[in-house]
């Protein structure tokens, strides 16, 4: 299984003690050249404007832009999005922005899109927010116009919600047939399908009996639509990873608030020794996961426990 590192970008006031703005973004670049170094597959970024739950005046660097420039701080590692709010940039532009990150990495980007879900955050910017179903149908067309810019040579396509007339995306990016999607979602009768369509990887979350459940729909999808279900890289995502010597000092690196909850929180998270975490991690394996992307609660200040699961625990899996 390979793991991903989920780079601190502050809208989960991962960087609350770094308050030059300047210095939390080279934060950021020190946990994704550490991952690097470490032997890490992956790292990725969130698509938030400013910080979840509670908005607050916490510095928080915007998905792509750091995208763009973490793909150039590091050399070897592949860089996404876990995932790209599809309303927040129109698809043709955004299919263009990846086209050119893709060459920039020199062929390492993973292109995660979703249909966005944080109502406050749509309304605190000036962007509409339809209902689920209908931010679906958008997700559905914008998936549509930026295949197409990635693979035609003047794009067209005439949807309900984005049309694109003769778009030349030039150049299209390195990676062949063109550059991998994610969807990310675990919806089952439109997310799921929109998967077994379209995409390339899948991202799904939850404890893992839910995510076993959503692998078997995905397959189902498949089946019905004939498409191969190995040929979509299955990954999931892990919010919370403590990880210490001792479990004690795994649970103090928690909040508050995640320790009153923490029965739950295991079921969902990796928290404990290294022993403990390569129990998890087997867990994962054996329900088809191929890829882990992993959130470090205290990464931004401690990149010790990005090198002990590492070695620990990548070595051990």
């Amino acid at each position: 299984m390979d793991y991903g590192v989920i780079v601190p970008q502050g809208w989960r006031m991962d960087l609350v003690e770094i308050t030059d703005p300047v210095e939390a973004y080279e934060a950021m670049t020190r946990v994704a050249q550490e991952a690097e170094a470490l032997g890490y597959y992956s790292i990725w970024l969130y698509d938030h404007f400013h910080t979840v739950p509670t908005p607050t005046q916490e510095a928080t660097f915007e998905c792509w832009t750091s995208t763009a420039a973490l793909a150039r701080d590091t050399k070897r590692v592949r860089i996404g999005q876990i995932v790209t709010c599809n309303s927040y940039r129109n698809p043709a532009l955004l299919a263009k922005m990846a086209s050119t990150v893709d060459v920039l990495s020199h062929g390492r980007l993973d292109f995660g899109i979703g249909a966005g879900w944080y109502e406050h955050e749509y309304r605190a910017y000036g962007y509409e927010y339809p209902d689920a179903p209908e931010r679906l149908r958008h997700l559905r067309d914008a998936i549509q116009v930026i295949l197409a810019m990635w693979t035609q040579e003047e794009a067209t396509f005439e949807g309900k919600y984005y049309q694109v007339r003769g778009a030349i995306n030039q150049p299209k990016g390195v990676q062949k047939p063109h550059i991998p999607l994610l969807i990310g979602g675990s919806g089952e009768k439109v997310t799921l399908k929109l998967v077994a369509q379209y995409a390339d990887a899948c991202n799904v979350g939850g404890d893992i009996a839910n995510i076993k459940h959503k692998l078997e729909v995905l397959k189902n999808h498949c089946e019905t639509l004939g498409r191969d279900f190995n040929s979509i890289r299955r990954t999931a995502i892990v919010d919370v990873c403590a990880i210490a010597e001792t479990e004690e000092k795994a649970i103090a690196k928690l909040t508050q608030r995640e320790r009153a909850n923490l029965a739950e929180l295991r079921k969902i998270s990796l928290i404990g020794t290294p022993e403990q975490i390569r129990q998890r991690l087997a867990e994962y394996e054996e329900a088809g996961i191929q890829e882990l992307i992993i959130h470090f609660v205290d990464a931004a200040t401690n990149l010790e426990s990005l090198r002990l699961f590492a070695q620990q625990c990548m070595q051990n899996s």
